[in-house]
């Protein structure tokens, strides 16, 4: 994994835990809800079950989606870019190695021409 993979995601973890304890601690809402609010949050899938009470937390999630949208479409971003790499070196290992073995069958058919003699 390469080092700036290392620190978006180290980043993202830091923002979703930030998350949960402010929204645990504010909201008083049960962890595993303040970490499912968050996680909902920064993804935008926004299923509306959990929403914020308090002002602070209205505002604080407003601040949250701005800086935690772009840090996790940002990691989006990454990954999916090393996916389509890994993807595209893959592709070029399988047609060199189809290579490879079209050479092979060649020289295989030239030598049965040429006979055992030859």
């Amino acid at each position: 994994m390469s080092e700036a993979a290392r620190v978006l995601l180290g980043v993202l973890v830091a923002i979703v835990a930030c998350g949960t304890v402010f929204f645990h601690l504010v909201e008083g809402w049960s962890w595993i809800d303040s970490h499912f609010f968050t996680v909902v949050t920064l993804s935008t899938v926004g299923y509306g079950n959990l929403v914020p009470a308090t002002a602070l937390g209205k505002v604080a999630t407003t601040v949250f989606i701005f800086v935690g949208l772009g840090i996790f479409a940002a990691a989006i971003q990454h990954f999916g870019r090393f996916a389509v790499l890994r993807r595209a070196e893959t592709r070029e290992k399988l047609r060199a190695a189809r290579r490879a073995a079209a050479e092979a069958e060649k020289r295989l058919e030239a030598a049965g021409k040429e006979g055992p003699d030859a």
